[in-house]
């Protein structure tokens, strides 16, 4: 299978509606890089059938797979009503309180102590995706007083969000303790942690996982964007989850939002995913609004490295179709004569560092004689990210000895991991590299290429080698087994 030709990676949700081996291999001809396993839904057994699925694409085409498991996080939810609904009317007064008794139009049970202890008079709680808003008049260790400011029909565990004050919740529920070790069991190569609020928030979940894994962090509470460049140092990437930051800030704040998030990210060399309802319509219908279009091409515009699909792939009726519309929109945008001058827009100042002066250079000098491809050999994944926050216009092939590293990068944007033996000379690395560009379809004779490394082989964070080849295609005629 050859390389993608498109820079921006599409990461799709898998559920009912892509359960079966055929529809994930129909979702990754399409144009998924990466597969989500949305842990809020299904059992493991059903995970474990989806991971094996994803992980045979990977034998059958060669190409390293990206699994990421999205952990559910502490989901504030209100207790149960006796009529199972309750209808809440403006002006009147409604308590939450420790009771569990059932509900009706003037109390209901919350089960979260934690609440009760953060909140004060004049903050606001959000109620079903802030479809209802209650102000707080009062509140003791078991009871909250609340006024209705914008009523309608409440049922059984609907969703509570706080926005006003951070809560310190553990970042960690039971739950997601059992499937992060299940994740961690099944080699995953990345955990998504949910309603992050502060960088303390990732210590534990980095813990559990040992060394193992990547950390991403979901950037969807007001809180989090207060905090987000001490986030950004404590996790790998971030998600720009606009579904719940569009729950608790008004809508119009999240554009703005989501540009912040995505140059902050990049600013500091850490992918950066935008999603939640890129292509929502399309969970229904086999054709996306133009708003729709405009709001994945946006992401694409602004750099994010890769773009999500949700529902649409995980319960829609055309999972797709949504596939093939989105790499369609990033392509139509990557085709754009301006597109890499708007990627510019957002400065990336290089650390003081030989692997960042590299990076720069690599972008440099491909603007200047038209290198189409910067080959970087690492072990940890690190030249690449630096290389890629350059977002050069070559294509970034990664060659690497570790199957986890390869797997990791499938959300970097602009580049295509190979899986290789290592290398233990200059002479060797500058044949492999010659080799490998040629073999995977990413240059061609008589283009130039870039290849980065560092000295000694083999070392983590030793970036310090730069060397530009002009492709013969005799590279071919000296194969090494098992390259």
């Amino acid at each position: 299978m050859s390389p993608r030709s498109r820079k921006v990676r599409i990461l799709a949700t898998l559920g009912p509606a892509s359960n079966s081996s055929d529809m994930i291999r129909k979702l990754y001809l399409a144009g998924a890089d990466a597969f989500r396993i949305n842990m809020s839904h299904g059992d493991h057994a059903d995970h474990a059938a989806r991971i094996e699925s994803i992980r045979a694409l990977e034998k059958e085409f060669g190409r390293p797979t990206t699994i990421l498991a999205d952990l559910q996080g502490p989901k504030l939810r209100v207790g149960t009503f006796a009529d199972g609904v309750a209808m809440l009317k403006v002006g009147v007064k409604f308590i939450l309180d420790r009771d569990e008794t059932p509900g009706d139009m003037y109390r209901v049970n919350l089960p979260h102590p934690e609440i009760y202890a953060a909140l004060e008079p004049g903050t606001r709680l959000l109620l079903d995706d802030g479809k209802m808003v209650l102000r707080v008049k009062a509140v003791t260790a078991d009871r909250i007083d609340t006024i209705v400011e914008v009523g309608g029909t409440l049922s059984n565990r609907k969703g509570v969000n706080i926005p006003d004050v951070v809560v310190p919740l553990a970042a960690l529920t039971d739950k997601d303790r059992r499937d992060l070790a299940f994740a961690m069991q099944q080699g995953v190569d990345w955990v998504a942690l949910s309603f992050v609020q502060r960088p303390e928030d990732l210590a534990e979940a980095r813990r559990l996982m040992g060394g193992y894994g990547a950390l991403l962090a979901k950037i969807e509470k007001p809180a989090a964007v207060h905090r987000l460049d001490e986030i950004l140092e404590s996790c790998d990437a971030v998600m720009v989850a606009r579904g719940d930051l569009g729950v608790e800030l008004p809508p119009e704040a999240v554009p703005p939002l989501q540009k912040q998030i995505v140059a902050s990210a990049r600013r500091l060399g850490k992918p950066v995913v935008v999603a939640t309802q890129m292509l929502e319509s399309m969970i229904k219908s086999p054709t996306p609004t133009r708003a729709e279009v405009s709001d994945v091409a946006t992401a694409v515009y602004d750099g994010a490295d890769t773009i999500m699909l949700s529902a649409e792939t995980a319960a829609g009726d055309w999972p797709e179709e949504a596939v093939k519309m989105m790499d369609s929109i990033a392509q139509s945008v990557e085709a754009d004569p301006g597109y890499l001058a708007r990627l510019h827009f957002t400065e990336t100042k290089p650390d003081p560092t030989t692997a960042d002066a590299l990076a720069e250079a690599s972008n440099s000098i491909t603007r200047t004689v038209s290198v189409s491809t910067i080959i970087c050999f690492t072990s940890s994944g690190s030249t690449a990210r630096r290389v890629a926050r350059e977002r050069p216009g070559a294509t970034v092939l990664v060659l690497t000895p570790r199957a986890d590293t390869a797997r990791k990068l499938g959300m970097l944007w602009g580049v295509h991991a190979v899986r290789t033996k290592d290398i233990g000379s200059f002479e060797e690395m500058i044949g492999k590299g010659r080799r490998m560009a040629l073999r995977h379809g990413i240059a061609k004779a008589g283009d130039k290429v870039i290849i980065v490394a560092g000295v000694p082989f083999g070392t983590p964070g030793s970036t310090n080698v730069l060397h530009v080849a002009t492709l013969t295609g005799d590279e071919l005629k000296n194969r090494e087994e098992g390259d």
